[in-house]
């Protein structure tokens, strides 16, 4: 099945070379996680840091632009068991991944890596968070980094 992935361009200039890294990323994470056959897609936002501190306030109260936001569409149990019966699953989305382009291009250059790989791994990030990933206890921190290494190895995405 093709992936379904709708990259929304807000107040961003479009790039065909964001376009194949979103879809390159995306494409991979599918797989990984055994839902490349399945109707599920994702909605990727490129966006400025006015417009991510926009989004970030009224969905989350805080009141600062950020990296990347995700907004999943399922809780992980109602994930779980859509993939399980996966040939039933209806044309739906994964949820939605918003990254701040000027702070990708700032943090490439604060890491040392490329921008690629900084966009590449907001996306890795922003999927995990999708398919119920957190960060929040060192535990499932380290889970939810060893799942993004296995994607941008496998892409030979470096830092």
């Amino acid at each position: 099945m093709d992936l379904q992935v709708e990259i929304n361009y807000d107040e961003i200039n479009e790039k065909e070379e964001y376009n194949k890294i979103i879809y390159d990323v995306l494409a991979e994470c599918f797989k990984e996680e055994k839902i490349d056959d399945t109707p599920l897609g994702v909605s990727v936002t490129l966006t400025n840091e006015e417009k991510i501190r926009n989004i970030n306030k009224e969905h989350r109260n805080i009141d600062k632009s950020t990296d990347v936001l995700s907004f999943p569409m399922f809780e992980i149990e109602e994930l779980q068991e859509l993939i399980e019966r996966k040939e039933k699953i209806v044309p739906d989305i994964l949820g939605d991944i918003v990254i701040c382009i000027p702070k990708v291009k700032e943090q490439s250059e604060e890491y040392g890596h490329s921008f690629n790989r900084e966009l590449a791994y907001m996306l890795v990030h922003g999927f995990y968070h999708l398919m119920g990933y957190d960060h929040i206890k060192e535990e499932d921190k380290q889970e939810m980094r060893l799942k993004e290494e296995i994607i941008l190895n496998r892409l030979k995405i470096k830092r």
